[in-house]
């Protein structure tokens, strides 16, 4: 039965990764702050992502680590807020790698969640693993992070990196779920045009991202960075017009640039940009060594989802294969 440390893995990702890789008899160790809001077939560690502690100890003989920790980038970003973003990602991730220094028998592979953000907001361009960084400070947090990644991760590892996009999936109550949060608005009647509606929006299902992480952890030829996210990016309206279909909702009032502005940090309390810009990125590594996507269109990811909600005590979509 293999183990496999998830740190940072209280969240969405976290859980959804976990009840996946548990469902195929892994043993799963979370590790955060606080326990996970759900319950599920996995142990928790309380883990402050900054000192080095008995927690180390969980490393010591697993067979892989992985690691998503990162304050949430939904927020105004403050000063303060900006600071924590940085740092939550890079100090997790340092002692992280003093903690490989400190046990016997570290994991041999070690999975970091990165950001396809890396790569800026180009407004038209698609970008690859192959396309330079983008400017301004998410792209800044993204280098820091894997910069960091590569000091922290042993010679000896086999090492990882995932330029994660928009990761869509069900609302367990673990927190984080944005795709909820789109489709309440959507239901409202107000899930239409943001700004110029061309933005670009990658997207991948959850259940392919954990499929990515899964691939990752067992498949020996993988290393680098690879970007995660399905190979068909959208822009924000296909996205939302998409989404609105599947939730039978007609009507899509649109939201200019000066509405998202005001509106984004005084009700939702976050970022505008990260409604009013995006990027358009494809997996490029991940198709050359022949990933097959489950949900690789928007349509068959949103129509999954969105019929699982609909179908209430289903635990399972019916195309997930376990």
């Amino acid at each position: 039965m293999p183990t496999v440390v998830v740190a940072g893995g209280s969240g969405f990702i976290g859980v959804s990764l976990a009840e996946q890789l548990a469902s195929k008899g892994w043993r799963v160790i979370l590790m955060s702050r606080t326990a996970p809001r759900v319950a599920g077939s996995w142990r928790h560690v309380t883990w402050d992502a900054r000192t080095l502690e008995t927690w180390s100890n969980e490393l010591d003989g697993a067979d892989a680590l992985v690691n998503l920790a990162g304050r949430t980038v939904d927020c105004i970003k403050t000063p303060d807020h900006k600071d924590e973003i940085l740092r939550s990602r890079v100090e997790a991730t340092r002692v992280l790698g003093e903690a490989m220094r400190a046990v016997r028998t570290p994991p041999p592979v070690w999975v970091q969640m990165s950001t396809a953000h890396i790569y800026g907001d180009p407004p038209t361009l698609v970008c690859d693993e192959r396309s330079p960084f983008g400017c301004g400070f998410a792209p800044l947090v993204g280098r820091a992070w894997e910069t960091a990644f590569a000091d922290a991760a042993l010679p000896t590892q086999r090492s990882v990196a995932l330029r994660t996009s928009f990761v869509i999936g069900r609302d367990r109550g673990a927190g984080g779920e944005a795709l909820a949060r789109l489709s309440l608005l959507a239901r409202l009647g107000l899930g239409g045009r943001v700004g110029s509606g061309r933005q670009g929006m990658s997207w991948i299902h959850e259940f392919d991202m954990n499929r990515i992480i899964e691939r990752a952890i067992t498949d020996e030829s993988m290393r680098g960075a690879y970007i995660a996210s399905s190979p068909h990016p959208v822009s924000q309206v296909e996205f939302m017009s998409t989404l609105r279909r599947a939730l039978g909702m007609p009507i899509g009032l649109p939201a200019f640039e000066w509405m998202v502005r005001l509106g984004a940090p005084l009700v939702l309390r976050t970022d505008p940009e990260l409604a009013l810009y995006g990027r358009f990125v494809i997996p490029t590594r991940l198709l050359e060594a022949g990933f097959e996507f489950a949900f690789p269109t928007l349509r068959e990811a949103i129509a999954d989802l969105t019929a699982r909600d609909t179908r209430r005590g289903a635990s399972r979509p019916r195309r997930w294969p376990f």
